[in-house]
């Protein structure tokens, strides 16, 4: 496969810096519906393989569910001819490039699973032919490409790096965020052989300002989880401060504003009531679990979870406290929370930390409603839960609780509108209420 210059050469490969190889993503979510859309806007022609029949629906009628993505992107692709969707994996036989892209969650206990990647892999080797390019891009524990899907992909008898490619290239999607996109996000690629990898790298060239080749699709995927643990492990300790800070009669915000003042040596992280979205709760848990498998026990990462995944109950005891002084009981308490979306200014409720809340609000006897601009309703305990208005929701609260900071609210006017607020997010900073008592997350009673 070397031409007479000595460089790398396949027919595959000529299809790829040409713009004429057909790819597949698998997975049309907030991670596959960008990805597909960045290649069809580059001119390959795209498939999208989505098994859930709504989004396929929605897709087919030009209608974009992942803010990243605007309708009108998605309907110039489709009207280009570049970009399809289909609910059966057919597709997949005539294609050059399939790159999975499914959601890997974890049980109770951190353990992977994995069966949205085995049921790719298995539809994929259903389809495999010679030249085909796989790219795994679904955050799973280091080994998997090779120890899982690798088998899957061999068992009718075509060899890795010779009849097909296989590699792993990490997602690093972060829903809502306008600087970093998939075209200007590095792009991290390592492959089964060092072949597969060059592959790899060329296809996601044409769609990134940057790649980066690493020596295995095993390291790859130790990147990533590398990536989330470090945020997880400090979102940890900043948790951990917050709640000293309190105790000492300091504020843990302006500590970390004047910390990171030093131009080195630090990097600033903030508190808050638990850690949500897809990755960063499951992600270094995934590497715990890998680790135990291997004999080694991190008490730095079941550390991290225990702190992170105890922030909620502080919340709750702190709004607890916060009514108490006022003469009133938690339970049969009106409890209004602001923001159930896991980050600020997008409409994506997994695993929000802001759920953990409201379940534990709601055991403790409190009659709890929510709003948030961008989330209509709210499924909790098999409910389904409306949005209330927001002015009559304050004036029905007897405790608002900030959860997700979102830019549309006008902060002043919530905290006037208020009788008692308990902040986690440190929106409410500096602002004066008329009769309202503010309650910040990692700010102490100052000590004489």
């Amino acid at each position: 496969m070397r031409s007479v210059d000595g460089a790398m050469s396949h027919p595959l490969l000529d299809k790829i810096n040409q713009g004429q190889a057909t790819v597949a993503v698998i997975g049309m979510g907030y991670v596959g519906l960008p990805l597909a859309v960045a290649f069809a806007e580059a001119g390959f022609p795209v498939v999208g393989i989505e098994q859930d029949p709504r989004r396929v629906a929605a897709l087919q009628r030009g209608e974009s569910y992942v803010e990243d993505i605007p309708s009108r992107r998605l309907v110039e692709c489709m009207q280009a001819g570049r970009l399809a969707v289909s609910a059966d994996p057919l597709p997949l036989a005539s294609v050059d490039v399939v790159i999975v892209c499914v959601q890997t969650p974890v049980s109770p206990n951190g353990e992977p699973d994995l069966s949205a990647i085995l049921r790719a892999g298995d539809a994929i080797a259903r389809h495999l032919h010679p030249g085909m390019l796989v790219v795994l891009e679904s955050t799973t524990y280091p080994g998997t490409t090779e120890e899982v899907l690798l088998p899957l992909l061999e068992r009718g008898g075509l060899r890795v790096g010779h009849d097909f490619f296989l590699a792993y290239s990490p997602e690093r999607i972060d829903p809502g965020n306008r600087q970093w996109t998939v075209q200007n996000t590095p792009k991290v690629v390592g492959g089964i052989t060092p072949f597969c990898r060059e592959i790899a790298c060329a296809l996601y060239q044409r769609v990134t300002t940057q790649v980066v080749p690493v020596a295995s699709a095993t390291t790859a995927e130790m990147v990533k989880l590398l990536e989330n643990t470090f945020r997880a492990v400090n979102i940890a300790l900043i948790n951990d401060i917050a709640l000293l800070c309190e105790r000492l009669g300091v504020d843990v915000w302006e500590v970390i504003d004047a910390a990171k003042t030093k131009p080195f040596g630090f990097m600033p992280f903030y508190p808050g009531p638990g850690v949500g979205g897809h990755c960063i709760p499951k992600d270094f848990r995934i590497l715990d679990w890998r680790a135990q498998r291997l004999g080694y026990a991190s008490r730095l990462l079941a550390e991290t979870h225990r702190i992170n995944a105890g922030m909620p109950g502080v919340v709750v005891e702190k709004v607890a406290h916060a009514l108490a002084r006022q003469g009133r009981s938690l339970a049969g308490a009106q409890v209004l929370v602001l923001g159930v979306a896991y980050k600020p200014d997008v409409a994506d409720t997994r695993d929000s930390p802001a759920l953990e809340v409201m379940r534990l609000l709601r055991e403790r006897g409190a009659e709890v409603s929510f709003h948030d601009p961008h989330v209509p309703t709210l499924h909790l305990d098999g409910a389904v839960l409306e949005r209330v208005p927001l002015e009559a929701g304050l004036a029905r609260a007897d405790c608002v609780v900030i959860i997700t900071a979102h830019s549309a609210y006008d902060w002043p006017w919530v905290v006037t509108r208020s009788r008692l607020v308990v902040d986690t997010r440190n929106a409410t900073a500096g602002i004066k209420g008329q009769d309202a008592i503010v309650v910040r997350l990692g700010v102490g009673e100052r000590r004489r």
